[in-house]
Formats: C-alpha cells, structure tokens, sequence
C-alpha cells in the first residue's frame, strides 16, 4: 500500500527530503506522495521515513492504492533498476 498525507499535514517540509524514492511534493494546499513512487521505504529502509519524522501523525497507509510487501519490493525494483 502507498502512503497518504492528509489534510492535518501543517507544511513542515521534514517529510519531502526523507523521501528515498522522491514520491513526496508540495501540491496546492499541502504535502502529497505519488502512489506511483512510494514504496513505504521497502528496499530502503525498515519503517517508512516520513510517517518517522512527521510531527503531526497524518501519513497513514493510502486504501485506494493496496499493495502487498512483495508488490511493493517489486516497484523497489523497478524504480531502482539501471535499465
């Protein structure tokens, strides 16, 4: 599953530079994560870095886009191949 930033994110900007993918921007209003490039840190690291460093708790795991830890190291992969 990728991760989602709601709308209690206060704009800290502590989130985006932990992203190891770059699935992290600054959209209109607040924080948001491209489902397309967050793999919750999996092949990276053992927790997902901007739910550590988030001072206000609001990335939980995005319901619209599940995905297995597999599924996910699989986009790790991809995202990372030298192709």
């Amino acid at each position: 599953m990728a991760l989602i930033i709601t709308d209690e994110c206060i704009n800290c900007d502590v989130c985006e530079p932990e992203c190891p993918n770059g699935a992290i921007y600054q959209g209109e209003e607040i924080y948001e994560i491209d489902p397309d490039l967050c793999t919750e840190c999996i092949g990276h690291y053992d927790e997902p870095q901007c739910v550590e460093v988030c001072p206000v708790d609001c990335i939980p795991k995005d319901p619209d886009h599940e995905e297995t830890e597999d599924e996910l190291m699989e986009k790790y992969r991809r995202l990372t191949s030298e192709d």
